[in-house]
């Protein structure tokens, strides 16, 4: 139970005892997605500090929500693994991802834009079938970030799942995909278009032609993409 109770018998109040507090609710979100390392964790709630994370996670065992596993004993490694009750939350995250992205106006959702996080969970969508049959390296550059900050990059390989790197990874680009950050977040929540950003001169798109044109395939978006806005 957190800190605070609401100290009422009713089922949504002690379960807001549970998941209401800061970062709760999206650490959850990324542990639904598949991470279960610290490390990735980390990736998923950027802005979380190590401490809190540890704290909520051990908050989330004690309540059975999470089971933390012992990887290897030298040095010390664990996964963290929703349990029943954990993975039976999936709907109710859903549900709350699903009512963001029709009722939050779209602005303000636009103004948190991360770009650590937007590529953690790009990467998560990218749909390598419809990428050539071999490696390939696609270079993100986001224009409007100190250059220190500006470049990701999304490596794919038929035997291997997607991968990003925030360092240069030393090897030749398939692709290079340059806009600003605001635009590409846009486009993986489903409120702009590849398109229209490239006819708006928002994206540019320079390299492997095929990779250019199968963008819209390979990129994937948001698991809330397509459920229309109804704010503005």
């Amino acid at each position: 139970m957190t800190q605070t109770s609401y100290h009422q018998f009713c089922p949504v109040a002690m379960a807001a005892e549970v998941l209401g507090s800061r970062w709760t609710i999206v650490l959850l979100r990324e542990l639904l997605a598949g991470s279960t390392r610290f490390n990735d964790l980390r990736r998923g709630v950027p802005r979380m500090s190590p401490a809190l994370l540890t704290k909520r996670l051990r908050e989330l065992e004690m309540q059975g929500v999470v089971e933390r596993r012992l990887v290897r004993r030298t040095p010390e490694l664990y996964d963290y693994v929703l349990t029943a009750a954990g993975e039976e939350l999936g709907d109710v995250i859903t549900a709350v991802g699903i009512w963001g992205q029709r009722w939050v106006e779209t602005a303000p959702s636009l103004d948190n834009t991360d770009p650590t996080l937007l590529m953690w969970d790009m990467r998560r969508c990218i749909k390598p079938q419809f990428l050539p049959d071999r490696s390939v390296a696609i270079q993100f550059i986001y224009s409007d970030l100190p250059k220190a900050k500006a470049n990701y990059w999304i490596l794919a390989a038929p035997d291997d799942p997607p991968d990003v790197c925030w360092v240069d990874p030393g090897r030749d680009i398939d692709l290079f995909v340059n806009c600003d950050l605001r635009t590409m977040t846009a486009i993986w929540m489903g409120l702009d278009s590849i398109a229209r950003a490239r006819d708006d001169g928002r994206l540019m798109l320079v390299g492997d032609t095929a990779i250019e044109g199968a963008m819209p395939d390979w990129l994937g978006r948001s698991p809330f993409a397509v459920y229309d806005k109804r704010a503005g």
